[in-house]
């Protein structure tokens, strides 16, 4: 499908598309067993509805403000939307409003404030690969006890782990600490298969690794306009 108020955005999609299948195909995983997000941070709404006719359905962003607009102008459109940013406790519960899957949940805090007795949403545990806390996550050492934390809240559904690779590391080495972490996580949380791991400059490496959920930006929605 032609777009032509965002020139290449058609062809970047397809190359992303067809690189996904080679990596599952490479990685011996069935086809259609990894999820594209379209990352669409500062990108205005008709970015969406483009990506919308081109197929898209699956669309991740990270600041509230911005996707709350976003969610209520595409509200009649068939969009998963995934907030893939740190969340403040404050905002929790306008954020589950409208998003139908949070990555990045991290601390008790945040998972009281997101329970709720009249809906669910899924959710992904965040683990911090590093030694930053300001990177967000939990680490390693305290992933299982929020796991039972999250199992017993109503409201949410685990579906399983999201990371960011650290910078001073190769990208492979994280995620397959993620996927080992992963399979600790299913001793207490069958269910829990996912994996949210994976962006425009490693997302090979995390489908070799069993990342189930990618969340892919600039490599289809082009260079990032300028925060606004």
């Amino acid at each position: 499908m032609n777009t032509p108020e965002f020139p290449g955005l058609a062809e970047r999609l397809a190359t992303v598309r067809g690189s996904v299948e080679d990596a599952v195909r490479a990685a011996g995983r069935p086809p259609g067993e990894v999820t594209t997000i379209v990352v669409t941070k500062f990108h205005p709404v008709s970015v969406i509805e483009a990506l919308a006719d081109l197929g898209v359905r699956d669309i991740g962003e990270n600041r509230h403000q911005e996707a709350q607009v976003k969610a209520a102008a595409l509200v009649d459109r068939d969009l998963r939307w995934h907030f893939i940013g740190q969340l403040q406790g404050k905002k929790a519960r306008q954020v589950r409003a409208y998003a139908d899957v949070i990555h990045a949940v991290d601390r008790d805090s945040l998972v009281a404030a997101l329970a709720s007795d009249d809906s669910q949403v899924e959710c992904f545990i965040q683990v911090n690969l590093t030694d930053d806390p300001a990177r967000g996550g939990v680490a390693p050492a305290g992933l299982l006890r929020l796991v039972e934390t999250v199992l017993v809240t109503p409201g949410l559904r685990l579906r399983g782990l999201m990371a960011v690779a650290p910078l001073d590391q190769a990208a492979r080495r994280a995620f397959a600490h993620v996927r080992e972490l992963g399979e600790s996580v299913r001793t207490v949380a069958p269910e829990a298969t996912s994996l949210s791991m994976g962006m425009s400059a490693d997302y090979i490496d995390a489908i070799a690794e069993g990342a189930t959920h990618l969340r892919i930006g600039s490599a289809i929605t082009g260079i990032r306009p300028v925060e606004r």
